[in-house]
């Protein structure tokens, strides 16, 4: 056991960051990590049930749960893991560091891309962040806001993923950038023809005019997001049969998708209709508690029109 912690210490796994202490951010990279021991103890990957896994693998598992990464399930979304150096991930976690990733927030970014240990810098990683510079006009202070709130920008390819969305979304009419990049960038990630297309042909089905269906995602972006089974469906049937709403509403609010059915949407709706008040869909949805509930109480003395 000494001497798997002595070579630890001494591995990449353990090496300084690369940002230097004058950095703003230095603090930031220094997070207490659990004493090896006790993660070798406790991973089964390395337990003396199985003796024959190398010196280097159980060094592999024990950086992976230092770093605060699920290395079984890592392992088994990407076996690449099980052949890829040490020194291997530790370049890929001081290159994402020189583009302001902090350690805290690797746990979240690998656990939700493993395939990203086994990236290669020049091919994949590289012409991500170009793409976000260049395209997208990110600077590079804010690669980590982008990147933390859609950690998949960094698995998918440039040339196959990210410009067909782009392009396909500024055909549309997407204009604002910096709205995709830091609001929106699960959109970058979407494929074009499984899921942005098949969103946009449901609400032209729906019996919308193709301008109209545009307009609405425009206003709307995470309509691109929803599912239509899940949730275009049953939120439809309801507005519909129960809300007897019409069309002509739900293209001034696409929003309405945007709400929970069961939390927001038949609550509210139940309590209107109970009281007989008539209120815009829009107010009824997006008011607050509050407000909603002042609205309710007013509405026992007068209707809102």
């Amino acid at each position: 056991m000494r001497a798997v912690a002595s070579a630890l210490h001494s591995s990449l796994c353990f090496s300084p960051p690369l940002i230097p202490p004058s950095n703003p951010n230095f603090d930031q990279l220094q997070q207490p990590t659990p004493k090896p021991q006790s993660i070798l103890i406790n991973n089964p990957l390395y337990t003396q049930t199985h003796p024959n896994i190398s010196l280097q693998f159980k060094e592999k598992i024990l950086c992976l749960e230092i770093l605060g990464i699920d290395s079984g399930k890592a392992l088994a979304l990407n076996p690449s893991l099980h052949s890829t150096s040490l020194d291997s991930i530790h370049s890929i976690i001081s290159y994402l560091q020189s583009k302001g990733i902090h350690q805290k927030d690797l746990p979240k970014i690998f656990g939700m891309c493993p395939q990203l240990l086994t990236s290669n810098i020049k091919s994949q990683l590289n012409p991500v962040f170009d793409f976000l510079s260049f395209h997208l006009g990110v600077p590079e202070h804010h690669f980590r806001k982008v990147i933390n709130k859609c950690p998949r920008l960094l698995v998918s390819s440039v040339s196959d993923q990210l410009k067909p969305a782009l392009y396909y979304l500024k055909r549309l009419g997407f204009q604002n950038y910096e709205a995709l990049a830091y609001q929106d960038p699960i959109l970058l990630v979407s494929n074009v023809e499984k899921t942005l297309i098949p969103k946009l042909e449901y609400l032209i089905g729906l019996g919308f005019t193709r301008k109209e269906a545009v307009g609405m995602v425009l206003r709307c972006p995470a309509l691109f997001t929803f599912s239509i089974d899940n949730n275009y469906k049953p939120k439809l049937g309801y507005f519909l049969e129960e809300i007897k709403g019409t069309l002509e509403e739900l293209k001034e609010f696409p929003q309405y998708f945007a709400f929970s059915l069961d939390k927001r949407i038949k609550p509210r709706h139940l309590e209107v209709l109970e009281i007989g008040l008539k209120i815009p869909l829009s107010l009824m949805l997006k008011a607050t508690d509050e407000e909603f509930n002042d609205l309710i109480r007013q509405g026992n003395k007068a209707e809102i029109l």
